[in-house]
C-alpha cells in the first residue's frame, strides 16, 4: 500500500535511474578508461588518476540514487516519519531540483558540442522527479 501516486512515480523513476546509472553508466565510463602509454607513464598515471576520480564520482551519484530510492519507499509505504513527511519531501524535492539546476548550469558553462542539452538531458529527469515529490506534499 502506498500513500501517493506522485511519490510512487518518483520512487520508480529514481529506482530505475539507480539501476541504469550504476550498471549501464559504468560501462560508458569504462569506455573512456585511459590505456597504458608505455612512452609516457607519468601522463598515463595522471589520466588514470583523473579517470578513477571520475568513476568514484559516478558511483557517488549511484549511491545517492539508491539512498533516495530507499528514502522515497520508506516515506511512501511506511509511517516511520509520521509528522515529518512534508519536511522530508520538501528536502528531497529541493535536492532533486538543485541537482537539475547544477546539471543544466554545468552543460551551459562547458565547451559546446552539437545537441548538448538534448544529449545530456538528465536535468529534465531530475526536475521531473523533484516535481513529482513536490506534488506529493500535503498542503
Amino acid at each position: 500500500m502506498y500513500n501517493s501516486n506522485s511519490l510512487l512515480a518518483a520512487n520508480i523513476l529514481t529506482g530505475v535511474s539507480f539501476l541504469v546509472h550504476t550498471f549501464v553508466g559504468d560501462g560508458d565510463v569504462r569506455e573512456i578508461e585511459p590505456q597504458m602509454d608505455k612512452d609516457n607513464k607519468e601522463a598515463f598515471n595522471l589520466k588514470r588518476e583523473k579517470w578513477t576520480q571520475t568513476r568514484c564520482g559516478w558511483h557517488w551519484i549511484s549511491t545517492e540514487l539508491l539512498l533516495a530510492t530507499v528514502g522515497l519507499y520508506v516515506l511512501n509505504c511506511t509511517n516511520k516519519f509520521e509528522g515529518h513527511e512534508n519536511f522530508l519531501k520538501k528536502l528531497m524535492s529541493t535536492c532533486f531540483f538543485s541537482c537539475s539546476a547544477a546539471w543544466l548550469t554545468t552543460i551551459a558553462v562547458s565547451k559546446p558540442f552539437p545537441q548538448r542539452f538534448l544529449k545530456l538531458a538528465q536535468y529534465g529527469l531530475l526536475a521531473v522527479i523533484g516535481g513529482l515529490i513536490n506534488n506529493s506534499i500535503d498542503n
